[in-house]
């Protein structure tokens, strides 16, 4: 019996309640097929359109989005579902169903470049785009890259995904893993829109966030191969004649998931480390010293273990969005889906089909939501807004779980805003005088886990956003159903502009597209939405 069997009724009974969407979230672009999909480990047929075989679209995420003035720019990661579940999973046997495919070692990628692992068998090239607010007009802007040069058409194409954009002085940046080692970054002119160039940054293999605080632009990175073996923060000193210029003004013990500016300093949110041992990083959160950063080591000011009661499972967390807002700094918790049951699965395996669902229900953790004020001082304040009193842990000399009392007793509810699915805090912005915060709800994806898996409630399929009205209120939903299309699983990115909020979506629904049928399409998405005024 598969230890996911019956995860789906077993967390039925805390299925989310659908909240009435309050405002419209105008659609500004979607990604179109651009493959057709013939069979698991089949060649790809010419198109779209598709004589043979079926319409895919691939490009799944708006990773990396930044606004310029009229401007704004964002750049994609393609089939990032699959990417995630092949490495965070360690996941490489092929499926198929009627929503993606994840093809592996088996796609023609994998097969065609023996270097590029079964885990990653299902990249293809990231994409730049790059949407006008003035005229409407969206406009694809990877040719410029691959036309520009033969170096930049391959770093592009050994981009895993364009996860990370900024802006400043007229350049746009971005950022992604390299396919082998290293970090890819690409450059813009902002005013031209014309292609500056690539570079590749061998010391650093991820990053994830860029941000513009006290007159400069800063990156969170990942060191090491994948950004496993640390993580450091970059002050950007770069222009439009040389926009590679990077120096290091904060190291830490893991990489950077997300950055905040707030009362003259940078705070940074950490993912743990990926192995699950005793000297592992707990994910956590990190003040700087104050700016300019010119020397001087950051502190952490919280992490998971402060709150986990299982060990093992503390390992597997991360943290996402943080922002500042009416005097305290906000941030969220990351969970990727069933990564604490492979763990506890890896350590302590089950002997019977009762245990085995007992793991993997007892290993379900969603977001929960932080703010703290005064941090690094001895008036350090922190609340749990969201989240658990207690947490099951695992006692391996009996083999048994049983719930323990986190030590935090939260302000306004559970875990997820009340939605067991929603795993992910991905984003937080302020616009206007609310706080939002992006989600991502995996309830779509349960469906497809396990033959026996019942349907989850489709009324509470799709990314939530929730806003804080002040910092004296509890969130309010503002939409729990993928702001318009059920199968967008995530709010990926947010930035402001003005009263408009624009959201980039996560959607890897990759045989999703047929517009006769009665399911929306996958494949990412741009969304407006006009904020109330203060």
């Amino acid at each position: 019996m598969s230890a996911l069997a019956g995860l789906a009724a077993l967390l039925l009974a805390v299925s989310p309640t659908s909240v009435a969407k309050a405002d419209s979230f105008e659609l500004l672009g979607k990604a179109a097929p651009d493959e057709c999909f013939a069979g698991i480990g089949q060649p790809y047929p010419p198109g779209p359109p598709c004589a043979q075989g079926e319409p895919k679209v691939n490009q799944a995420y708006v990773w990396g989005l930044t606004r310029a003035g009229k401007q704004v720019w964002f750049g994609t990661g393609a089939n990032t579902h699959c990417l995630t579940s092949g490495t965070s999973l360690a996941t490489s046997e092929p499926v198929v169903n009627d929503n993606y495919v994840c093809e592996y070692g088996e796609s023609q990628v994998a097969r065609t470049h023996p270097s590029v692992p079964d885990a990653l068998g299902d990249v293809r090239p990231p994409q730049v785009w790059l949407y006008d607010t003035g005229t409407g007009a969206l406009t694809d802007r990877s040719a410029d890259i691959t036309g520009a040069s033969a170096a930049d058409a391959r770093r592009l194409r050994s981009t895993l995904g364009m996860r990370a954009a900024g802006t400043l002085g007229g350049v746009v940046l971005f950022a992604g893993p390299s396919l082998t080692s290293g970090l890819n970054v690409f450059a813009f002119d902002a005013v031209s829109r014309r292609f500056l160039g690539s570079r590749t940054l061998a010391q650093y293999g991820n990053a994830r966030t860029f941000l513009a605080a006290g007159g400069n632009l800063y990156l969170g990175v990942g060191t090491g191969p994948g950004g496993e073996l640390g993580g450091a923060v970059l002050r950007w000193r770069g222009n439009r004649v040389t926009p590679f210029l990077f120096e290091r003004v904060g190291t830490l013990p893991a990489q950077a998931a997300d950055l905040a500016y707030q009362d003259g300093r940078l705070y940074a949110t950490t993912w743990s480390t990926a192995r699950p041992t005793a000297d592992a990083q707990l994910a956590g959160v990190w003040r700087s010293p104050p700016l300019p950063l010119d020397g001087g080591e950051w502190t952490q000011v919280w992490n998971a273990g402060s709150y986990e009661t299982d060990s093992l499972t503390t390992t597997t967390y991360g943290l996402g969005g943080v922002a500042s807002y009416g005097g305290w700094l906000y941030w969220g918790s990351m969970h990727v889906p069933l990564k604490a049951t492979k763990v506890h699965q890896t350590t302590y395996p089950q002997p019977t089909p009762e245990a085995q669902r007992a793991q993997v229900r007892f290993t379900q953790r969603a977001t929960s939501i932080w703010r703290g004020r005064n941090l690094g001082t001895p008036q350090q304040q922190i609340e749990l807004l969201y989240g658990e009193s207690a947490l099951p842990r695992y006692t391996p000399e009996t083999g048994t779980w049983a719930a323990v009392p986190t030590g935090w007793t939260p302000r306004y509810g559970k875990s997820g805003f009340g939605n067991t699915f929603n795993n992910y805090t991905w984003r937080m912005t302020v616009a206007g005088d609310r706080l939002y915060v992006g989600t991502m709800d995996w309830s779509y994806l349960v469906q497809d886990l396990a033959d026996d898996a019942p349907p989850t409630d489709p009324a509470g399929w799709g990314a939530d956003l929730w806003a804080f009205p002040s910092a004296d209120a509890p969130a309010q939903a503002v939409d729990t159903q993928g702001l318009g299309n059920h199968l967008n699983y995530g709010i990926r990115n947010m930035v402001t502009d003005g009263n408009a909020l624009y959201l980039g979506m996560a959607n890897p629904m990759n045989l999703r597209t047929d517009p006769t049928d009665s399911v929306p399409e996958g494949g990412w998405e741009l969304r407006r939405l006009t904020v109330p005024h203060p």
